[in-house]
């Protein structure tokens, strides 16, 4: 056990430390938080805007709803964030295996004793923590913000917001990132591994779309295994463990069709 705990650790390290070295995730850290701050920055005044116009109509009689102002703000600007993870994530996960294929050090690495399982597990632990740290400087700009609000809203109840949202496009992304990585064990192109998955995950964030469509049980089937429902539910603030334990399963199912394949690959070059 402590020596699958040290190869984890190991390649963890190793890929992590490639992702910080690389010029191509500089550049796309770059580009996802100025894309991200300019549309929350876009959300908040458009939403502060109607809520002053409906404090105007209050002024002349008109009784304007209640308006839920760091709730609305957020699920708006989580929903452009799960949109944005779509064409970031396929990148990020691209090159995770079809680079080794490319240097021809996948089959040392199929045939080294550190298990394929172990290997996988390594890798995705290294592109998620690239990825958290892309979106905690996010969060703390958000909940700055959001806290200014009159009348402010309680910390905890602010702080809840923020923790179950993030936490759903965390395990979201592992979820997304764990696919991809068995579609880069599949091919020496990252162009092709980035597009696949980009396809793939498209497929599976709009699914619920063809269930509403088909309806009786195969419908509901689908509706369960949509990313975009379970996201929307986690970032409206509600805390549904089946939204949890479906994103966890597109971890393992990940997770293992890599393994699967790098044994293939291993199989074929023996």
């Amino acid at each position: 056990m402590k020596i699958i705990l040290r190869s984890i650790i190991a390649i963890y390290r190793k890929e992590l430390q490639g992702y910080f070295s690389s010029s191509l995730a500089y550049v796309i850290a770059g580009v996802f938080w100025f894309l991200s701050s300019l549309f929350f920055f876009f959300i908040l005044d458009n939403i502060v805007r109607e809520v002053a116009q409906l404090d105007l109509q209050g002024q002349f009689g008109v009784s304007p709803p209640p308006v839920d102002v760091p709730s609305v703000v957020l699920q708006n600007f989580m929903a452009v964030m799960g949109s944005l993870s779509l064409v970031i994530l396929p990148i990020l996960s691209m090159g995770l295996y079809a680079e080794e294929r490319k240097r021809g050090t996948l089959e040392l690495l199929a045939t080294s004793p550190i298990t394929n399982w172990a290997v996988a597990l390594g890798k995705l632990l290294a592109v998620l923590t690239f990825f958290v740290t892309l979106i905690m400087p996010l969060a703390v700009i958000e909940g700055l913000a959001l806290s200014r609000g009159q009348p402010p809203i309680p910390l905890v109840t602010l702080l809840s917001l923020l923790m179950v949202s993030h936490l759903g496009l965390v395990f979201m992304a592992a979820a997304i990132l764990a696919l991809g990585l068995f579609i880069s064990s599949l091919t020496d192109s990252s162009i092709l591994a980035a597009i696949v998955t980009f396809a793939l995950i498209l497929l599976l964030w709009i699914v619920d779309l063809l269930g509403d469509t088909l309806g009786g049980g195969l419908g509901e089937m689908l509706n369960h295994l949509s990313l975009l429902k379970h996201y929307t539910t986690l970032t409206q603030g509600v805390l549904d463990l089946s939204s949890f334990v479906l994103f966890l399963s597109y971890v393992v199912l990940g997770l293992f069709l890599t393994a699967q394949s790098i044994d293939l690959f291993r199989f074929q070059r023996s």
